[in-house]
């Protein structure tokens, strides 16, 4: 049996995420930003892009600092979007500094490329065909929508404009969806209207040096494991313009053995989703639980490797 930690994309973030945590890491993000991140957690400061993944990778990375100091080391990571900087982090693929870096100019490149009329909503209650579906139909030069994430069987995001996702959300809701709900993302991420930042994202990742990850690295858009550092490069760099396909991720982690998923701060939407994948084993999230019961479910599952 296998173990994994996720880590979760933009939406996932609150306010003061980064108060209480460790400050030896605060200040070591503080020291490479040349500011004090500690003004990155606020709530008008979350409206930038650029804060928001910040906050996520340096709560992923403190959480996990925490949880594997009296812990065996998991055998998968993997993130959702912005998530896969933290799980590259973890994984020992990525520095930390580098990972900073890097996650300052992608938010910003992001915010600069759509900085208002763009974003993503999630659909809930139609399967994926139905989805395409509306796309096909709405999909235009003058209202632009994608596909984003396929998070479940029947819970996927799309991305585009307001215009174009509002159209979408209300035949969404007309063919029986629960619910069409914007989400606290300003950007249309996951889609082509992001290829031209990620290709210069793919720019300054030419002089950051990644290694083979220690740790078995699922790619959150490909869906399997990437485990060579010029796969990793461009996996992490043309994400942001790639679809998440989170249910077949999930989906590969269990069919691999995986039987104990720790979703890493902020939230636990991760461990709501892997609950509809696991048919057996345990799902939880940091946030909420007991920090020995987690090290010990980790040691539990490491012990059982053969």
């Amino acid at each position: 049996m296998s173990s994994l930690l996720v880590f979760p994309g933009q939406g996932a973030q609150r306010t003061g995420m980064l108060h209480g945590l460790a400050p030896h890491v605060l200040a070591e993000a503080s020291d490479v930003l040349g500011e004090d991140v500690l003004q990155l957690d606020g709530a008008e400061a979350l409206q930038s892009t650029r804060a928001v993944q910040l906050c996520l990778l340096i709560a992923g990375v403190a959480a996990s600092r925490r949880l594997l100091e009296q812990a065996p080391a998991p055998d998968y990571v993997a993130g959702l979007s912005i998530g896969a900087y933290p799980a590259a982090v973890v994984a020992g693929a990525l520095g930390f500094e580098d990972a900073l870096r890097l996650v300052s100019l992608r938010g910003e490149l992001m915010q600069q490329a759509y900085p208002q009329g763009y974003g993503m909503t999630a659909i809930i209650g139609l399967d994926l065909a139905a989805v395409e579906g509306l796309l096909a139909q709405i999909h235009s030069d003058a209202t632009p929508v994608y596909l984003a994430n396929i998070n479940a069987d029947s819970q996927v995001v799309i991305a585009g404009s307001d215009e174009a996702m509002a159209v979408v959300a209300s035949h969404a809701r007309r063919q029986g969806a629960g619910k069409a709900c914007r989400l606290a993302v300003s950007v249309p991420s996951h889609c082509p209207l992001l290829e031209r930042p990620a290709r210069t994202l793919a720019e300054a990742f030419a002089d950051v040096s990644l290694r083979t990850p220690a740790l078995g690295y699922l790619s959150g858009s490909r869906a399997r494991p990437v485990t060579k550092p010029d796969a990793l490069r461009d996996d992490l760099a043309f994400n942001m313009c790639r679809v998440v396909d989170w249910r077949g991720t999930v989906q590969s982690a269990y069919e691999r053995g995986v039987r104990l998923q720790i979703e890493l701060p902020p939230g636990a939407v991760l461990t709501g989703l892997a609950r509809r994948v696991f048919e057996q084993g345990t799902v939880m999230a940091f946030d909420g639980a007991r920090l020995d019961t987690l090290q010990a479910l980790l040691a539990e599952e490491g012990s059982r490797q053969p």
